[in-house]
Parts: structure tokens; C-alpha cells; sequence
């Protein structure tokens, strides 16, 4: 019993990859009070060196936090690994483009991992997300509840904060989710979004912000659809939301939350899917996850979770 309490006091977090995600993550979490200890590892000595001098000479203005560089050997008594090494995002450039030039990173990495003994739970973060979850899920050996993708996590705050502008109420009001591939088949699910408790195709025709309610729904579904091409045009990449996203799940794995988060995770009879992992409702806890929430979505949204499951696994075949 003394072994498990000290274990879940230390609580230690790997992150592979010192890049723009995974430098920003970094410096949310600092700030989040979640972590003890954070070690940052990259093939890039120098960046990773430089993240983590950069970062240690900030700790005077947040929570005390270990902060320093490592190798995928840390890993061993790592509660959280998270993963953001990987090609980025071209501007013009699919996320299902991007497969063969990460599928082959994150694999490696995934086997790395695996072989040190970890108990923790790794989250991919590196795109296509759904596809290299499920590579990390085969190649790790893991079970599934432990490899989770960040999935739609941020699309789904993407979609809230559009409506919370839409409909002129604050955000933390606004209950909703994105859902299936994190890329261009994902579709919002309209059936499960609400304010303050109230179903969204009941609060609409009383809140009076708007007059042609169904093609302002599909402006905003494309909106976020389409976020992450308008930044990456923008500057080149996308790591302040994500990288706060990334903070939501680690506090959700960390403090044992049972937190509801469409993170992308192996869906085998759920929905009608199987050998697929994508965005679906699940339970997040210390263990990753726990269950799917098996939501009774509406047919048509049923056929857009089916053909992006059909799309991810052509991805996957395709390697």
C-alpha cells in the first residue's frame, strides 16, 4: 500500500518530441501544477537542451516541477508519455497525407517505449493521430485502454468556442463534440450538443441570434473542419490549443478524473465499428480508458461516424 501511495505522488510525465507541440505542452503543464516531473527527450540534442534550459529558468513563476532532458529510458516509471515527434503539417497538406512519413516514427517509438516496462499511459499526439494510434497500439503490444490518441479533444473546443460565440453565452456553458477522424471527416454531433442543459434544437428557436439555424450549422461544422488549415496558412502550425487540450487529458490520467474526453482510442463493436481506432465519447482515467460511452447518436450522424471509420481504415491498409 506504501509502494502505490508514493507511486501516484510521483507523478512523472515523458514527453517525446521538443518541438513546437511538445515544447508548448511542456509549458502549459508546468503551469498546470499537475506534474512532479517532467523530461522532455528528442533526437535533436541541442533543441531538446535549449526547450528545457528555456523552460527550468521560468520555474520561479510557476509550480514546482522537476524539469529536465531525458531519453525514452525514462519512460520506465512514467505515469504519462506523450508523443509529438513526427513530420509536420505542410500548408496544403492532409492530416491522411502525412501517414507514411509518421507511421514509420511513431512505430519505432511506440516499441522503445514498450520495452522499458511502462506501466503509464501513452498519448499520440502526432498526425494522422487515429491512424498512428493504432500503429503505436500493434507495435507497442499494449493494451488498448493505455494507448489513446489525442483525437478530437481540440476540435471539440474548437467547436464549443464557435458556438459559444454563435450563440453570445460563455464557453464553459456550451456542451458538445466533435466526433470520428481528427481531419476532414470528422462531423459534429448535434444530437449531443446542449446549453446550460438544454438541447441544442431546443435553446436555437428561443435564443433568437439567428434566423437560418441549419446553414449556420453547417458554416460552423466546416469552421472547425477546416481550423487547423487556416493556422497552419496562417503561421505555419498549430501548438497553443493543442497544447492546452494535451494538458486537459494528462490532468484526466493524473488525477484519476473520469473525465469525458473524445480522445481517438480502439473501437472493436461500438457504434457498429470495429478494428478502427477514432473519436468516440470515453471515460478517461489513470489507466487511460476506461469505457466508451456508447451515445445514442442520430442515423445520419451514425453514417458519418461509419464512413470515417471506413476512411482511417484505408489509411491503415494503406501501410
Amino acid at each position: 500500500m506504501e509502494n502505490k501511495v508514493n507511486s501516484m505522488q510521483s507523478r512523472k510525465v515523458v514527453v517525446v518530441g521538443a518541438g513546437a507541440v511538445g515544447a508548448t505542452y511542456c509549458y502549459a503543464l508546468t503551469q498546470s501544477g499537475l506534474a512532479d516531473e517532467i523530461v522532455l527527450t528528442d533526437k535533436n540534442e541541442d533543441l531538446m537542451k535549449g526547450q528545457v534550459l528555456d523552460l527550468a529558468h521560468g520555474q520561479t513563476f510557476f509550480p514546482t516541477v522537476g524539469i529536465r532532458s531525458g531519453t525514452i529510458a525514462d519512460c520506465a516509471d512514467a505515469q504519462v508519455v506523450v508523443i509529438t515527434a513526427g513530420a509536420a503539417q505542410k500548408p496544403g497538406e492532409t492530416r491522411l497525407e502525412l501517414i507514411k512519413k509518421n507511421a514509420a516514427i511513431t512505430g519505432s517509438i511506440s516499441e522503445e517505449v514498450a520495452k522499458t516496462g511502462c506501466k503509464g499511459v501513452m498519448v499520440i499526439v502526432s498526425n494522422p493521430v487515429d491512424v498512428l494510434t493504432y500503429v503505436a497500439l500493434k507495435r507497442s503490444g499494449w493494451e488498448k485502454s493505455r494507448v489513446i490518441g489525442s483525437g478530437t479533444v481540440l476540435d471539440s473546443s474548437r467547436f464549443r468556442h464557435l458556438l459559444s460565440k454563435h450563440c453570445g453565452v460563455d464557453v464553459h456553458n456550451v456542451h458538445a463534440y466533435i466526433l470520428g477522424e481528427h481531419g476532414d471527416s470528422e462531423f459534429a454531433a448535434w444530437s449531443m450538443t446542449n446549453i446550460a442543459g438544454i438541447n441544442i434544437d431546443e435553446y436555437c428557436p428561443v435564443c433568437n441570434k439567428c434566423s437560418d439555424w441549419k446553414n449556420q450549422r453547417q458554416l460552423i461544422e466546416q469552421q472547425v473542419r477546416d481550423s487547423a488549415y487556416h493556422i497552419i496558412n496562417y503561421k505555419g502550425s498549430t501548438q497553443f490549443a493543442v497544447g492546452l487540450a494535451l494538458v486537459r487529458i494528462t490532468g484526466a490520467i493524473l488525477r484519476s478524473q473520469n473525465s469525458i474526453l473524445s480522445v481517438s482510442t480502439l473501437v472493436e463493436s461500438d457504434f457498429g465499428i470495429k478494428d478502427v481506432c477514432l473519436s468516440v465519447p470515453c471515460v478517461v482515467s489513470d489507466g487511460g480508458v476506461v469505457r466508451i460511452i456508447e451515445s445514442p447518436l442520430s442515423p445520419s450522424e451514425l453514417n458519418s461516424l461509419s464512413y470515417s471509420a471506413q476512411v482511417l481504415r484505408k489509411a491503415i491498409d494503406s501501410l
